[in-house]
């Protein structure tokens, strides 16, 4: 069994920041999936069902992005999981919108929601690393990620969420990195051959035509002299 938890912030005012993205990747895997209701639990909001053969639970902790690990550590300790179960969706601005990458424990880098679970599970949990960009300095930082995304960040955004949910299963069985291929396939699909690109065909030398000959207006006593010449 596996518990993916998505970080964010509860509340409408929050629904749409960078900072939420973690909340929306599960929203997708549980709409795509046809997960059960979610409902109230552990200090968060909770939804289960099945990717593959391998049952899920999704959690999205209701206790605010800093205290996030309560809520991952209740759920834990109910369903007797290891750090090593858990896989934890989250916004990262050190990685460049649209890209996206799979890290087994490691540091918090200063997030505050990583920290939170840190200090509550240990750093042993698996990590889905969502780009969101970076403001250009530091300071700018937390103003940045409790904005809203942009319309423009729709044509990387939602077909990035599109490929969080298709990879799902592979993420649940353990094969990150197919996950991350179908993640990479919705963002950057294969380009199709256009019929602009291909080379148009080398027509084929026209035959040269022999020129016709000229008549013959010999008198015949001149071809009988020609002929014995």
């Amino acid at each position: 069994m596996k518990l993916f938890v998505g970080l964010g912030n509860p509340g409408s005012k929050y629904a749409g920041n960078r900072h939420n993205v973690g909340f929306m990747a599960l929203d997708r895997i549980a709409d795509a999936h046809s997960f059960g209701p979610w409902r109230a639990k552990y200090q968060g909001l909770l939804s289960e069902g099945r990717l593959g053969s391998e049952k899920v639970v999704l959690l999205k902790p209701e206790t605010f992005m800093n205290n996030s690990g309560q809520s991952v550590g209740e759920a834990m300790r109910f369903y007797k999981l290891d750090p090593g179960d858990v896989v934890v969706f989250h916004d990262e601005i050190d990685l460049a919108p649209g890209k996206l990458r799979v890290k087994q424990g490691g540091g918090h880098a200063g997030h505050n929601g990583l920290r939170s679970l840190h200090a509550h599970i240990s750093d042993g949990y698996e990590r889905v690393r969502i780009g969101v960009g970076h403001p250009g300095h530091k300071d700018a930082v937390p103003h940045f990620v409790l904005k809203d995304f942009s319309k423009a960040d729709q044509d990387w955004l939602a077909p990035t969420l599109d490929g969080i949910a298709d990879g799902a299963p592979d993420l649940a069985k353990g094969d990150a990195g197919r996950f991350q291929n179908a993640v990479a396939l919705k963002v950057k699909p294969p380009r199709k051959k256009s019929d602009a690109a291909e080379k148009p065909a080398i027509p084929s030398p026209k035959p040269e035509l022999s020129p016709e000959p000229k008549p013959d207006d010999r008198s015949p006593l001149q071809k009988l002299m020609d002929k014995f010449r």
